[in-house]
């Protein structure tokens, strides 16, 4: 039987690599400013944040909502990158296909476990296995998922930055910063009034497993 906690194992490493991915792409292209603050490091001590790394992913899982936490941010500076109006879609959509590859990663493990899908049921060799590649490719595609949407501050919105006037992008870039409460606010609601969260969730799921057939 799959446990829940499997998820949570999961997203540790991986909203941490979504992190860290911003700042190594900021790197490559002129801005070491992540690189300075350190927080380039695989090391999770750099990039936990207490309550969105643990007791919000935790909560989200234990009431068994879709599950999403987020690690400190990597601090980028714009300004600083060699061509800033295109590499910083770079860097923002460094994170999403980060969860993208472990996503297929988790594909991977799961063929590796001796998945196959047979009348609607998933039969497998190795539940341990299928377990981890299970909870590492569905939670990465949620959050690759979810990070895409045009939303400030996710990296989604990044494609909306390229269309914001020089003259305005402090202002956008000080109100990016401050929207995540309306972010957690659309994921509440999301669920609570409009139950677009899980069959959000649900719909991916399915695709995701049906890729292992």
């Amino acid at each position: 039987m799959f446990h829940t906690y499997y998820f949570y194992i999961a997203l540790l490493p991986s909203i941490i690599l979504h992190e860290v991915s911003h700042g190594w792409v900021a790197n490559f292209f002129g801005d070491p400013t992540a690189k300075n603050a350190k927080r380039l490091s695989l090391n999770p001590m750099r990039h936990i944040d207490p309550f969105g790394t643990i007791l919000l992913p935790a909560l989200l899982i234990a009431l068994h909502f879709p599950p999403f936490g987020y690690a400190k941010p990597v601090p980028v500076n714009t300004s600083r990158l060699r061509k800033p109006r295109e590499q910083s879609l770079y860097v923002s959509l460094a994170g999403p296909f980060v969860n993208i590859v472990l996503s297929a990663i988790g594909l991977i493990l799961c063929d590796l476990a001796g998945t196959h899908v047979s009348g609607g049921y998933i039969y497998y060799h190795n539940s341990t296995l299928f377990d981890v590649g299970y909870a590492l490719g569905v939670s990465n595609l949620l959050l690759a998922a979810f990070n895409l949407l045009p939303i400030p501050p996710l990296d989604g919105s990044a494609v909306i930055e390229r269309f914001v006037p020089n003259k305005h992008l402090g202002t956008y870039y000080h109100w990016r910063a401050r929207a995540l409460p309306l972010v957690l606010g659309f994921v509440i609601l999301s669920e609570y009034v409009f139950s677009f969260g899980s069959n959000a969730f649900g719909d991916l799921q399915n695709w995701w497993l049906s890729l292992l057939r």
